[in-house]
């Protein structure tokens, strides 16, 4: 990855708007172009838009929508930021978090009403760290059910989007204005596109091991369950233009993807009142804190997995999720009679796992810290899943304002340049600890709507 001198080099076209990556940040922002009546490109390095996006579950986190409205359900910006802050122990970005909490709403309506995706609000549990029910999600609950709406939703608003087009340079002038890129196609030729204006949608590192490695050093040899082509692109242009990052040791993990099978499994089961135990049938954590540390947690236990177990309640909450479904019928999670039977299944010390069990009845305190008290304790029969802990997405990247405005160290601003999505350093504060369920697709749809508006104001200024 490169930036090269833009003075005397020619462009084969000129396009007002380019944006990297065809994900969820990179199709919102292009919608928010067309809406402005900006002519915009998508360019893609794959065969078809997807990225990190459609392995997610296609969740957006947002307050004040029309469809909690709907359901009488009282929830604020205001609430909203409180969460993001409690979850990222106030170290999120202040003006950021005011103004992703402030507009995701807006957003999540605008992308339902004006462009047809068909959102709607995920019932029956809270997530991790949410104060109020404002998950919004598709049918299936899929990131490739999202994607597929977008996809759509793009292709009627008259943006184009060019696949195959792996940007492999940026051409700039001193200043740091970014006059177009050069992408190279599968049979190996080049091409040069001129824009005014360049949106960063490529998301982060986490498919870059040396980058996971040095910044990510606990999950080096974890499951890396996100887009192999996000590979700390934006990092690297944005730092050769003088750019700012911050929060490079943040990310999204999760606890719970079925191992060896590859699907995640729902954190709903977690928070109905389901827990998690080691080879030694013994629990090893607070599994109400959050799934994306509990990865580190499964991953530091014997053989890097863990076993989830949870009742029938729990097991009809996260039937409403595709991915969920298809983990029972591949029999990756099981049903079992009872607690004697779960542990023969998977080799675990029977007397352990019924005290495991026990503990969801009469722990008082939890010797983990966890308030068993809101949901029924455990019946039988008992289903069962074993799941290793893995990395989804990285959470730090470029500096950018409100605006989504790509920074210097020193607070100035690139001439032309705006980040989103995992481009961007989002608002999960340094570490694994501070990712607030959701707040991936927070930064994917909400900056992406921001990214693209502004750099259509900026180039019909």
């Amino acid at each position: 990855m490169s930036i090269r001198p833009a003075a005397d080099v020619v462009f084969e076209a000129h396009i007002p708007v380019l944006i990297v990556g065809a994900g969820a940040a990179g199709h919102v922002a292009a919608l928010a172009c067309r809406d402005a009546g900006i002519e915009c490109a998508m360019l893609e390095r794959d065969p078809q838009p997807q990225g990190s996006t459609a392995l997610s579950s296609g969740l957006v986190p947002a307050a004040n929508t029309a469809m909690q409205r709907a359901k009488n359900i009282d929830d604020t910006p205001a609430l909203f930021a409180a969460d993001i802050q409690r979850k990222a122990k106030g170290q999120a970005d202040l003006l950021l978090v005011a103004r992703l909490s402030e507009t995701i709403g807006a957003t999540v309506d605008w992308l339902a009403e004006r462009h047809a995706i068909p959102f709607e609000l995920v019932e029956g549990f809270l997530y991790p760290g949410h104060s109020a029910l404002r998950m919004h999600g598709t049918k299936r609950r899929t990131g490739a059910e999202l994607m597929d709406g977008l996809v759509a939703a793009a292709a009627a608003a008259g943006a184009e989007t060019l696949t195959n087009a792996h940007v492999v340079e940026l051409y700039a002038d001193g200043d740091g204005r970014v006059r177009g890129v050069g992408l190279e196609r599968p049979d190996g030729t080049r091409e040069r596109l001129g824009c005014d204006a360049l949106v960063l949608a490529c998301n982060g590192f986490g498919g870059n091991a040396d980058m996971v490695a040095q910044f990510l050093p606990e999950m080096r040899e974890a499951l890396y369950f996100g887009h192999t082509g996000n590979r700390g692109d934006a990092v690297a242009w944005g730092q050769a233009l003088g750019a700012a990052t911050r929060h490079l040791g943040a990310y999204q993990g999760h606890g719970s993807v079925a191992d060896p099978h590859g699907i995640l499994i729902s954190w709903a089961v977690m928070m109905e009142g389901g827990i998690q135990v080691n080879r030694d049938g013994n629990r090893f954590s607070n599994e109400h804190l959050g799934y994306s540390e509990q990865s580190v947690a499964v991953l530091q236990q014997p053989g890097r997995i863990a076993f989830s177990v949870y009742d029938g309640r729990c097991h009809a909450a996260a039937l409403q999720f595709e991915e969920y479904r298809q983990a029972v019928a591949l029999g990756a999670v099981r049903e079992f009679a009872d607690a004697q039977a779960l542990a023969a299944a998977f080799g675990l010390p029977p007397d352990n796992l019924a005290r495991a069990i026990a503990e969801t009845i009469s722990a008082s305190p939890d010797p983990w810290g966890r308030d068993f008290s809101g949901k029924p304790p455990l019946a039988p029969p008992y289903w069962g899943v074993r799941v290793t802990g893995a990395l989804f997405h990285t959470q730090g990247g470029l500096v950018v304002d409100e605006d989504t405005r790509v920074c210097r160290a020193d607070g100035t601003k690139l001439p032309n340049l705006f980040a989103a999505g995992g481009a961007a350093c989002g608002v999960s504060g340094p570490a694994v600890w501070g990712y607030l369920s959701g707040n991936g697709l927070l930064s994917a749809v909400g900056l992406g709507r921001l990214a693209g508006a502004e750099a259509a104001r900026s180039v019909s200024a």
